[in-house]
C-alpha cells in the first residue's frame, strides 16, 4: 500500500512536508517508500537504482534536509556535469531557499572556496570537489549528507577513477556522513553498495509506461 505524505507528520522534518504540501505531492513513489523502510531516517546509506523520474532525488532532500534541521552538518552533491550541477541548484534554491543557504561551485579550480562553510548545501561537479579537496577545504569535515548523483559513472573510462578517489577520500575525511548513490544503469547494485555500506534500494515503477516498437514505413508497431 502506498504511504501517504501525512503519514509522514512527525517522523520527517516540517520543512519536507511544507515542501511537498506546495508542490502537490500526496503520496511516496515506491523507491522513497523503500528507502524509508530500509533506514533513510535512520542515516542507513543508499544506492537507489530506479528508472528516470522515478522520485530518486527526493531520498536524497529527505535524508539532507533531515541532517540539516537536526545539526548534523551540510549536504554536499555531486554532479558530473555543471548543467546538471546548474539545474539541481535551481531546484533546491526554488524548494528549500528559503530554509537553507544553497550554493553552486563550479567555477575556479585554484581555490579551496572557504566561504562555502557558510551554506548548507553545496552542489558541485566531481572535477570542481577533486580540486575542493586538493586544496585542503576544511569545510568538507561539517559535510554529513554525501550524494553522488549519477553514480553508475565510477564505471566509466575517463570520470569513473576521478569519482572513486574523491568518494574513498570522503569516507575518510566524513566517515561518519550518510552516503546517497543515485543512478539509472547501475549494472551491479550490490556490488557497488557493498564498498558503500549501503542498502539497495532497486524499483521498476516509472510515471509514464515504457513500450518497446518497431516503426517501419512510417507505422509503429509495439510488442
Amino acid at each position: 500500500m502506498t504511504m501517504k505524505v501525512d503519514e509522514l507528520k512527525g517522523v520527517i522534518p516540517e520543512i519536507l512536508l511544507e515542501v511537498l504540501k506546495k508542490e502537490k505531492v500526496s503520496k511516496l513513489r515506491p523507491c522513497q517508500e523503500k528507502a524509508l523502510r530500509k533506514g533513510l531516517l535512520n542515516r542507513r546509506n543508499m544506492v537507489v537504482c530506479t528508472p528516470t523520474a522515478s522520485g530518486k532525488t527526493l531520498v536524497s532532500e529527505i535524508a539532507f534536509v533531515k541532517n540539516i534541521v537536526e545539526g548534523r552538518g551540510k549536504a554536499l552533491y555531486i554532479v558530473p556535469l555543471k548543467a546538471l550541477a546548474n539545474e539541481k541548484y535551481n531546484d533546491f534554491k526554488k524548494r528549500y531557499g528559503q530554509y537553507f543557504k544553497i550554493a553552486l561551485s563550479i567555477g575556479d579550480l585554484d581555490s579551496a572556496d572557504s566561504y562555502l562553510s557558510e551554506y548548507d548545501v553545496v552542489i558541485c561537479t566531481a572535477e570542481k570537489l577533486d580540486s575542493l579537496i586538493r586544496h585542503h577545504a576544511q569545510w568538507l569535515r561539517n559535510v554529513a549528507t554525501v550524494v553522488i548523483d549519477e553514480i553508475h559513472l565510477l564505471n566509466d573510462t575517463e570520470r569513473g577513477p576521478r569519482l572513486e578517489i574523491i568518494t574513498t577520500i570522503l569516507k575518510q575525511t566524513v566517515p561518519n556522513a550518510q552516503f546517497i548513490g543515485l543512478s539509472a544503469t547501475i549494472g551491479n547494485p550490490e556490488e557497488l553498495a557493498g564498498w558503500l555500506n549501503a542498502e539497495v534500494i532497486k524499483d521498476n515503477w516509472r510515471p509514464v509506461k515504457l513500450k518497446q516498437g518497431i516503426y517501419l514505413n512510417g507505422e509503429v508497431e509495439f510488442k
